[in-house]
């Protein structure tokens, strides 16, 4: 059987999760997860759907993502490795459903309007 792609989207992060059987080891491009995010509560981002669920340390997990910032994309692959749970067991879904796992989070950045500074800020005003 191929294996199953999950998606998780985060801002402009974009992850693509494959869970297989195996002993817990998770990575991220190639690395391993510690060393592509250094930050701890990034890493515990990524590990709390199997905490959640207790099955720490029952799959591998392969990790492609891309854009955005680290923050983003630790988001981005926890609801792609929720996702990936929901379907080896279906059980977990009120489980990750109550912690907010399985909701994509809609908030992006606002754009840069013409003749401001950014989103909303303006350019200072002189009177004279």
């Amino acid at each position: 059987m191929a294996d199953q792609i999950f998606v998780g989207r985060r801002k402009t992060s974009v992850a693509r999760v494959i869970l297989r059987n195996g002993d817990g080891k998770i990575t991220v491009n190639g690395r391993e997860f510690e060393k592509a995010f250094p930050q701890i509560l990034s890493r515990e981002d990524i590990v709390n759907p199997f905490k959640v669920t207790n099955t720490f340390g029952q799959f591998d997990v392969m990790v492609n993502v891309v854009g955005g910032g680290t923050t983003g994309q630790a988001q981005a692959i926890r609801l792609g490795i929720a996702r990936a749970l929901i379907s080896q067991n279906a059980e977990h879904r009120s489980a990750l459903k109550s912690e907010g796992f399985l909701t994509r989070d809609p908030r992006m950045v606002e754009r840069k309007k013409y003749g401001q500074a950014k989103a909303r800020k303006r350019f200072q005003f002189s009177k004279r």
